[in-house]
């Protein structure tokens, strides 16, 4: 094979927060200075190669630094440079703002849209560029008074503002508990390795448990003790306390904004431009799905209560027959042990970190024809904003004489202080096509939160944080493979409530008999598969209190639902959060008042009405695996025809379209339904 050196440098990460700011600044002008050239062009010069043509080009060099300098406070080890992110993102979400109101700039796409609008000399991709621009406009308000578009103006931007706040409370929250050794009894001793230990001043000796996921989880899970559980969900629940208000005044203004905008609810307005198109629609399908999943999920609880009964008898303790939220992940787990001998913590053993992720990238390749190559830290080409980040050129194989060049991938794994505290996948450079006709090539991010290696123990993901990192690391391919001219519509752009489908699609590898037995190899004994026994059994519970499970989904979503249908926004957050849990999700309150919305990061993270996309995706992600992978979920001829059909066309072409082409017919819900065992 050819030597593989990339003709595009990766990002610069050695900026200081007096550069991200400047850098801001220098963008602002050059988007503004855009603006007023494009707003100045006469009606009788307007066309392709007066306004969107600069106009696009603009905007596709811009969508790099504006990402780029955004994703700093999600990763940076320095305050300084999270605070100078987090003030570069608020001056770009105001320039947004500012900018899509910008009467003169409406003015000339409006005209160019009118004059193109029932044209076919346009190729479909900037044709479909022109009605997005021009439709943005309109959803901003431009065809109204001035009035009312200094209202909506003002109204964005307290609007954006509170949506940082919001996102910054999240990510530098550092709230914990501390628990003494006994009342963690039944927590695995490789997860209390990983909690400080406190001495207070009677030297008595504390854990500090924190709300990142490797320590809270693993105590939902596995501690026998029904307090500390209690503790750790209530406490999980009540985080960033300050964020409830926040949220209360955020549906508010979104209630405001859809008003002023001539549209029945916020809800409407968002979902013009989603796949779906309509709540009427959206809710439909929750409520059709819960009336469908109930009746199997009180069969679920049953049976976890019977599990319950048990064991507090065994371990002598006073019956009770409720089922709050501390209980859940507890007996979930007692349940797998007991009745489907699922130890979770035997099958980590089978996927040290290292191993599991290169393995993953592996599969990518077979499916794909893609090569992954590990920058190593005497390169030229090394450029990270951590000494604990991986960094990896990406090839496309289709011709091995002629290697082409994707993109660059980076993995930031570990928890640290200040750093985003979930998984999830950040787009930081998109594709496009410049000016004189070459590639721009996309760069992406996988930020994830898994448990550090010690000096007795590799990293070793429990199952379902190995179908969590495949789950993201399918948004960063799709985002690597995207081929788009402008960057508005490159890879993982699309409606939201298709943009999950491709990762949902990939969690089903985690959960074959193939994909377990080329993910895994012990972390003694790299030869030694995880054992067909226990990938049967760990087959058979992917759908083992499934309905439990998705129905708690569909609190998520009912409640979002809920929140922006209201008319005026005028709502009792908290008493909808808790009534809706008890009636939907089917756990106990048991009088506990919880806020958990105030941490539900998708209600201000550009998921509001949008959170049903879960599910929705759902239904398109079982339909192309039973179709295309079922058989072979290594099929090199099928995932290449997945990789050219869905993932590099991105928002290029409407969703609906391309799946009819990838599937042959209209997508069906059969196989969603059948994954979930309902008939």
């Amino acid at each position: 094979m050819p030597s593989l050196i990339p003709p595009q440098l990766p990002l610069r990460w050695d900026y200081t927060a007096e550069e991200i700011l400047s850098e801001t600044e220098k963008v602002i002008k050059e988007c503004n200075e855009m603006d007023d050239k494009i707003g100045a062009i006469p009606i009788d010069k307007i066309s392709i190669e007066s306004v969107l043509k600069p106009y696009s080009d603009a905007e596709n060099v811009h969508m790099t630094p504006i990402e780029h300098l955004s994703f700093f406070q999600h990763v940076s080890s320095s305050k300084e440079i999270r605070d100078a992110s987090n003030q570069a993102q608020e001056k770009f979400d105001e320039t947004a703002i500012d900018s899509g109101l910008k009467e003169e700039v409406y003015k000339v796409f409006n005209h160019l849209f009118k004059q193109y609008e029932n044209s076919d000399k346009l190729d479909s991709e900037t044709k479909r560029f022109l009605e997005k621009v021009n439709k943005e406009y309109e959803r901003n308000g431009l065809a109204l008074s001035l009035d009312k578009r200094d209202k909506i103006k003002q109204l964005q931007k307290k609007l954006a503002n509170l949506k940082l706040k919001f996102s910054k409370n999240l990510g530098e929250e550092t709230e914990f508990l501390l628990f003494t050794k006994e009342e963690l009894e039944g927590v695995p001793e490789s997860v209390l390795n990983q909690f400080t230990v406190v001495q207070n001043e009677n030297g008595i000796k504390k854990l500090k448990m924190t709300y990142k996921y490797p320590d809270f989880f693993p105590v939902l899970k596995y501690c026998k003790n029904a307090n500390t559980r209690k503790l750790t969900f209530l406490g999980s629940q009540n985080k960033v306390p300050e964020n409830a208000d926040i949220l209360t005044e955020a549906i508010k203004i979104r209630a405001d904004l859809a008003k002023l905008l001539g549209y029945e609810n916020y809800s409407e307005y968002v979902l013009e431009m989603r796949m779906a198109k309509n709540s009427t629609t959206v809710l439909n399908f929750l409520n059709d799905l819960k009336t469908k999943l109930k009746p199997l999920g009180l069969k679920e609880k049953e049976r976890i209560l019977t599990l319950k009964k048990e064991d507090l008898k065994i371990r002598n303790l006073p019956q009770d027959n409720t089922f709050p939220g501390w209980d859940q992940r507890f007996y979930d787990n007692m349940l797998l042990e007991k009745e489907y001998q699922i130890d979770a913590e035997k099958i980590s053993e089978y996927f040290p970190m290292e191993s599991t992720v290169s393995k993953m990238l592996q599969i990518f390749e077979k499916l794909f024809n893609l090569k992954f190559q590990e920058i190593e830290n005497d390169s030229k080409f090394k450029s990270t904003w951590h000494e604990d980040v991986k960094q990896f050129s990406v090839w496309k194989l289709d011709d091995p004489s002629s290697p082409e060049f994707v993109g660059w991938l980076y993995f930031d794994l570990f928890p640290r202080e200040g750093k985003y505290g979930h998984a999830a996948n950040f787009g930081l450079s998109p594709s496009y096509t410049k000016p004189d006709g070459s590639k721009a090539y996309p760069v992406t991010a996988l930020v994830c939160n898994f448990s550090k290696p010690t000096k007795e123990k590799p990293s070793l993901l429990k199952h379902d944080e190995v179908t969590t990192f495949f789950h993201e690391l399918g948004h960063g391919i799709h985002d690597l493979l995207g081929r788009a001219k402008y960057a508005r519509f490159h890879g993982t752009a699309g409606s939201l409530d298709f943009v999950e489908c491709p990762s949902q699609m990939l969690e089903y590898w985690t959960w074959s008999k193939e994909g377990l037995t080329e993910l895994s190899a012990h972390y003694l004994n790299p030869e030694k598969k995880l054992p067909e026994d226990l990938i049967n059994s760990l087959i058979r519970t992917k759908h083992v209190n499934g309905a439990l499970f998705n129905l708690r989904q569909l609190h998520f979503a009912l409640f979002d639902m809920a929140l922006h249908v209201s008319k005026t926004g005028e709502l009792d957050i908290c008493s909808l959060w808790n009534d809706s849990r008890e009636e939907i999700a089917l756990v106990d309150n048991l009088g506990e008042v919880t806020k958990g919305y105030a941490s539900f990061g998708h209600l201000l993270g550009g998921y509001e009405s949008g959170y049903y996309g879960y599910l929705w995706s759902q239904v398109f992600a079982a339909d192309i695996f039973y179709s295309k992978f079922k058989k072979d979920p290594m099929s090199n001829v099928n995932g290449l025809q997945y990789r050219d059909i869905i993932l590099a066309r991105g928002a290029t072409r409407d969703e609906m379209d391309n799946l009819v082409e990838l599937l042959g017919r209209k997508p069906k819900s059969d196989a969603f339904l059948e994954e979930l065992g309902v008939n």
